[in-house]
């Protein structure tokens, strides 16, 4: 996948010749660490190449870049291998908006410490409660409503800061937001109807907001799964 500032389509010949120094990104498409990556780095018009890969049958070349196996995972030109999503998130933005005052930035170069937590909050607490609420857990005592409740603690953080503004941080979107966006989105999914009916309006609308843009469609555009070149010794 290309990412390119006309949206244009480019020659095969064009395509190939530029993959040559582009940086790869081995990514999942559903996977929320993956798609706030994805997201960063259509927003700075980045232009990778994006290699999906199957989760179940991970590329040698993913794990010998980041022996986590995990994505997203970010090969640099220089060999540079980034494998956490926000790392990729804030050098894509550090790289193209390093201004603070760039109201492209997303608030990367001035973090408040709202952010810092929120995201902290999101990525620890709030997924493990999503994963025992969408998958469950085989024994455990606690029921995927109970998981439901836990998460609920940071709905109600977050539909208490839109309650104020447009965004979690303000009234312009920040790493916070995007950051935070695909974990919502994935909630929301496990019970529809239910979400639907809550009276979390405020993030109702922000998640939709997200849903509907520009930014999101371009993230999720379906990709085949990228084949790994056998070598023949």
């Amino acid at each position: 996948m290309l990412f390119y500032s006309d949206g244009k389509i480019v020659s095969m010949m064009d395509m190939l010749n530029s993959l040559n120094n582009l940086p790869v990104l081995y990514s999942f498409r559903r996977c929320p660490f993956a798609i706030r990556a994805r997201m960063s780095l259509a927003h700075c018009i980045m232009q990778v190449e994006l290699r999906e890969v199957l989760l179940r049958k991970k590329p040698t070349a993913m794990l010998s870049a980041s022996a986590k196996g995990t994505v997203p995972v970010l090969v640099l030109e220089d060999a540079t291998v980034l494998d956490e999503s926000l790392d990729i998130m804030r050098w894509a933005i550090n790289l193209t908006y390093p201004d603070v005052n760039d109201p492209f930035n997303w608030l990367v170069g001035d973090a408040p410490l709202l952010a810092d937590r929120l995201i902290k909050t999101n990525d620890s607490d709030f997924k493990t409660a999503l994963d025992g609420y969408k998958y469950g857990r085989l024994g455990d005592k606690k029921s995927p409503t109970d998981y439901r409740a836990d998460a609920e603690v940071f709905l109600g953080q977050l539909e208490n800061l839109l309650d104020r503004s447009s965004f979690l941080l303000g009234d312009k979107m920040s790493l916070a937001d995007v950051a935070i966006f695909p974990f919502i989105r994935q909630f929301a999914g496990v019970d529809q109807i239910w979400f639907n009916k809550t009276d979390y309006r405020k993030l109702q609308q922000w998640l939709a907001g997200f849903l509907h843009s520009e930014l999101f469609t371009q993230a999720m555009i379906k990709h085949a799964v990228w084949q790994e070149k056998t070598v023949i010794s």
